[in-house]
């Protein structure tokens, strides 16, 4: 092959990574392996169309064989980071962040970057290390504190709530380190048993991340109402049958106990876990536009449910590695899409989990969300309001999807455990194991 038919190959299988059809641009990519000598871009876009596939191994593959010709370059090895993190490869992804921190030493998020990864995967300990190191040279770095404090349980006394308190007074602190500060501050308060004091930091804390990232009622109303709409066509196209792959959908509002109730199915031997992988809405979204302006199920044909089907499909095996049998997902906000889920993915089961308003509430109101995600959360009465709201979507496809949805309580599920998840074993699908 010329040099100029290499170009012209790689930017056609661009263009079809681009356009989602990257099976295509996999096997254009391989053709230019041995004419391009292996070039490291030829092997990075071939990792992007394994990533948009779901095979997440060859992707990592293909990644490391990319970072040793270019061991340097950032957005690869964040990319090799995230793969390595979905195949559970501690030893990778510790080293791909020691690479990271000795590319650019002074700067703290990659080292924050770690111990928050050490963090999710129960190494509190090393973790505590960088974090506490961190703060010693960066004493003013206020998301630090929060990220410390949430793998701790301080004593009353201990040197680092004495340092907060002080930072806490501090006239130049902004509204994003009052926000960081704040919650650091309520759960060193909570754990030292100093109840007095929660609720001061957690309400300066949630009032400076509600300026920050304010609510909007009337939009989520709005938003609510034209999802509704769009799903206005519920019955699957005639012959569709059920899927190798029986997602079992885990709902509820945050904080309501998604993560038991998955925990119980994923510990069934035919079921797999998936976590909150969020695909169905972001798949809808990009294939079918937001809200307002959502293609109506009325007018999507086979081909529509199946492209977003096998979207919905390459993110669940890029995730959890299964193609076939039940896989648990919690995504918060499904509910807003029961109708396409039961359209377009035949055979799906919905479980949606409810628990007392007012645990609910206090746990997200003392809970630090991403800023700008979960924006109802910084004051119980819109908390409130957004309880109501998700009651309301669930009873909405209750009425509209009879027998498809398995509601249950969560008190009910820790008063009387065997026979709630009996009951939850059978509504996905799967036979009772002891």
């Amino acid at each position: 092959m010329t040099p100029q038919q290499i170009k012209a190959q790689f930017a056609q299988a661009q263009a079809m990574i681009r356009a989602d059809r990257p099976e295509e641009a996999l096997a254009l990519l391989k053709t230019l392996l041995m004419p391009s000598g292996g070039a490291p871009e030829i092997r990075f876009q071939m990792a992007r169309a394994l990533d948009l596939i779901g095979d997440t191994a060859a992707s990592a593959a293909a990644l490391d064989e990319v970072l040793k010709a270019l061991p340097g370059e950032a957005s690869v090895r964040g990319a090799a980071i995230r793969a390595h993190t979905r195949l559970g490869n501690e030893d990778r992804v510790r080293a791909l962040y020691d690479e990271a921190i000795k590319a650019d030493p002074k700067t703290i998020k990659p080292r924050a970057d770690k111990a928050q990864y050490l963090q999710q995967i129960g190494d509190f300990d090393g973790a505590e290390t960088i974090l506490r190191r961190l703060l010693k040279q960066s004493p003013q770095e206020t998301e630090l504190y929060r990220m410390l404090v949430a793998g701790l349980k301080l004593k009353p006394g201990d040197p680092l709530v004495r340092a907060m308190r002080k930072l806490w007074t501090d006239p130049r602190l902004n509204d994003q380190g009052r926000m960081q500060l704040g919650f650091a501050l309520a759960k060193a308060a909570e754990d030292a048993g100093e109840t007095d004091r929660v609720f001061g930091y957690l309400d300066a804390a949630n009032t400076a991340q509600a300026r920050l990232a304010p609510f909007d009622a009337a939009a989520r109303d709005a938003e609510w109402a034209a999802y509704a709409r769009a799903q206005d066509d519920l019955a699957p196209p005639a012959g569709a049958a059920p899927l190798p792959l029986r997602p079992v959908f885990v709902t509820g509002m945050p904080r309501s106990g998604t993560t038991l109730v998955e925990q119980i199915i994923g510990a069934h031997s035919q079921a797999v876990a998936g976590g909150e992988m969020g695909h169905a809405l972001r798949e809808a979204v990009r294939l079918f536009g937001p809200a307002e302006k959502m293609k109506p199920l009325s007018k999507m044909g086979a081909a529509d449910l199946d492209r977003w089907a096998m979207a919905y499909r390459r993110g669940v095996r890029r995730d959890t590695g299964a193609v076939s049998g039940v896989v648990t997902d919690k995504s918060i906000r499904s509910q807003l899409i029961f109708g396409l889920i039961a359209k377009g993915l035949p055979g799906t089961r919905i479980i949606v989990v409810h628990r007392d308003p007012r645990d609910i509430a206090l746990s997200i109101y003392k809970n630090h969300f991403r800023l700008g995600t979960h924006r109802y959360a910084n004051d119980l009465g819109t908390i409130a309001a957004e309880i109501r709201a998700f009651r309301a979507q669930v009873d909405h496809w209750r009425d509209r999807l009879p027998g498809q949805i398995h509601e249950i309580r969560y008190e009910d599920l820790v008063a009387d455990a065997e026979t709630e998840s009996r009951r939850l074993i059978a509504a996905a699908g799967l036979d009772w194991e002891d």
